[in-house]
């Protein structure tokens, strides 16, 4: 956190080789990222070129062990989530999706010769993959996913379809989620496999510096082989959903800190009635909110990480902290936004661009509702899902 943000010293909460990490994806993101986001965001451009760039960084699967990955503990890569996304959501999700859901699956999942295969490559940014979970009709309830994989000899073939998935048009590799006569079942596809197709979702309003895209699979044909031998039944995604889910904790704390330094910044330079903004009582109201809900939901986050490190995460937990961090970011980001008056709608500044990218992070990997539900689970020991 910076010294306007930090009411609370939390950076003295964290290690030196903690910081000393956070500073230099900061670092990375002001001078790679920042000058750069409004013109991708404008022109729905994803820089492929700074890929090999966040791989040097060792951000690609930071969190995982072994296969050429960085094996970074859970707080240095929340910390990392944090300051790609005061850069940007779309840039974070990057990451997210490479490491936290492709990279975690075939970590988690796969079999040797999958992990051999893939996982160098992905750590060094030569491979792109992307997680199939979500289809047309089947987002919050995957277990009602129409995608199907039969078996044919000692060959898989799969139909179907998937929405909303990162990264695909670019991929080279994608895990695939289907129903098969013996439950959900994750593949590792490479994308050049006959019949599997991406195509980019344009006219966003949210997100548009990265890529999201429908899939169609047409008869694509694997080999036994392809199959994770690891992952059966639903819990296979959503473990990987819950390392994403807490990429999310921090990163969304990360466009609400950018949007508040925005604010702050132009308040104390904006003169209204011969004195700057930042000096009416009501600007400072708003500041202080906001100043106060950043650092309760960066507490909340390293909590959450210290946790996860020590192996003692809960999955109520997580959705505690992607429901509430989520909720007041975006809420930050707006309010930061009626400070900066009619040139806040402009990509001059950054709160509504970060504003309107958190209406999906707020929705993708487990809505509002969604999370609301599994806590309501966990205090009422009641499930309320249907």
């Amino acid at each position: 956190m910076t010294d306007s943000t930090d009411l609370l010293d939390i950076d003295s909460l964290l290690s030196t080789e903690e910081l000393a990490l956070r500073d230099r994806v900061r670092t990375f993101v002001d001078t790679e990222i920042k000058p750069h986001i409004a013109r991708w965001y404008d022109t729905a451009y994803f820089p492929l070129e700074i890929v090999p760039q966040m791989a040097g960084l060792g951000l690609l699967g930071m969190h995982l062990e072994g296969y050429g990955c960085p094996g970074r503990s859970a707080v240095e890569y929340g910390l990392a989530a944090l300051e790609l996304e005061a850069g940007d959501s779309g840039l974070r999700t990057f990451v997210s999706v490479q490491g936290s859901l492709a990279m975690s699956a075939i970590h988690k999942h796969g079999s040797e010769e999958q992990k051999n295969e893939w996982l160098p490559r992905m750590a060094a940014g030569t491979a792109i993959g992307c997680f199939g979970l979500t289809e047309p009709t089947a987002g919050s309830d995957p277990g009602n996913m129409l995608t199907y994989a039969r078996r044919d000899g000692d060959d898989w073939v799969i139909n179907g379809s998937k929405r909303w998935i990162g990264l695909a048009s670019v991929a080279q590799v994608a895990v695939i989620w289907t129903m098969t006569d013996d439950g959900v079942r994750g593949f590792v596809v490479p994308t050049d496999t006959p019949g599997f197709k991406a195509t980019p979702i344009v006219q966003k309003l949210s997100m548009r510096a990265s890529i999201q895209c429908d899939v169609e699979l047409t008869d694509v044909r694997l080999p036994g082989s392809a199959v994770l031998p690891k992952a059966k039944g639903l819990r296979g995604p959503f473990e990987c959903l819950n390392e994403a889910r807490y990429g999310i904790i921090w990163g969304a704390m990360g466009a609400a800190r950018d949007s508040y330094e925005a604010a702050l910044g132009y308040a104390r330079e904006r003169l209204q009635f011969d004195k700057p903004l930042a000096g009416y009582q009501l600007t400072q109201e708003k500041l202080v909110n906001m100043a106060l809900e950043i650092n309760k939901g960066t507490l909340l986050a390293l909590q959450i990480g210290r946790l996860k490190d020590a192996g003692r995460l809960q999955k109520h937990q997580i959705s505690a902290g992607k429901l509430n961090n989520c909720r007041e970011a975006i809420a930050i980001c707006r309010e930061a936004r009626t400070i900066l008056g009619g040139n806040g709608i402009t990509l001059d500044y950054s709160p509504l661009r970060h504003a309107n990218n958190l209406e999906s992070v707020r929705t993708y990997e487990g809505t509002d509702e969604v999370h609301l539900l599994i806590l309501g689970q966990h205090i009422t020991g009641i499930p309320a899902f249907r």
